[in-house]
């Protein structure tokens, strides 16, 4: 019976977890690790899932996920490296983990995908770009898929881009979030109940999402769609162009990228 050990319980580890038990994965066949003994208390008494210290849980796993944070890897990495199965894929979701660093410090030849996975992974819509280590084969490559499709979509990427798709999926529900607060914040200066301009904000937000995916139209066709010469929307969208909004989530998602790079490099 093939394991999986996840490593790490915070927000992610937790949303992968719940996704593959949801997904029809016997908790039998997963085991848990964290620093903090009542969280997990609290994971196996929801999942139904074993839990062991980290060198142990590694020790029967023919997948390692690690969850942790970045700063904590290279500590987590000593402790398993030595008590893992020479089969063993390691799949890594920690944000600017490079498959170079993971693999100078695992047994020579493990196979390892880097991930960057984002939080809608907590509702199964997350997006998960993963990139291949150099020890890693195409079955390797649809484990780590099967395994991040329990929480949404999965794409394959070039690890060179893990940066830009850390800018872009990976903080990129921040941003969301951001402009919905925005607008949330908008209805309520014109006078709106704040529960009735947040339901309208976020309705409209999803609303747009499906119609993005399910169309396959591009956004510049949608967005002239609802832009009428002379409108509401087309005065409302100068006055985001006269604020260069555009210019600034550019500038945003280059500091973000910016950011990843540096994490990667210590």
């Amino acid at each position: 019976m093939s394991t999986t050990a996840i490593l790490g319980m915070g927000v992610m580890g937790e949303a992968l977890l719940s996704g593959l038990v949801r997904s029809g994965v016997n908790p039998d066949q997963i085991v848990v690790a964290d620093r903090r003994p009542e969280r997990i208390l609290e994971i196996t008494k929801k999942y139904g899932v074993t839990s062991n210290s980290s060198a142990d849980a590694v020790k029967k796993a023919e997948t390692i996920v690690l969850v942790v944070k970045p700063q904590d890897m290279e500590g987590l990495l000593k402790e398993v490296a030595p008590h893992m199965k020479s089969s063993a894929l390691v799949v890594s979701l920690a944000a600017g983990i490079t498959t170079d660093f993971l693999q100078s410090r695992l047994p020579a030849g493990t196979p390892v995908v880097r991930v960057m996975p984002n939080t809608p992974a907590l509702v199964d819509k997350g997006m998960a770009a993963i990139s291949a280590g150099s020890h890693c084969d195409e079955a390797h490559l649809e484990r780590a898929e099967s395994l991040l499709r329990s929480t949404g979509k999965v794409i394959r990427v070039a690890e060179k881009h893990q940066d830009a798709v850390t800018a872009i999926s990976g903080s990129g529900p921040a941003y969301i979030f951001y402009v919905v607060e925005a607008m949330i914040e908008a209805g309520v200066l014109l006078g709106l109940p704040r529960n009735v301009a947040t339901e309208l904000t976020v309705q409209t937000l999803l609303g747009a999402a499906t119609m993005l995916a399910e169309t396959g139209e591009h956004p510049t066709v949608l967005r002239e769609n609802v832009t009428s010469p002379a409108g509401t929307t087309v005065a409302a969208l100068r006055q985001l162009d006269d604020h260069k909004v555009r210019a600034a989530f550019l500038s945003a998602m280059e500091a973000a990228r910016d950011r990843s790079r540096e994490l990667a490099q210590g």
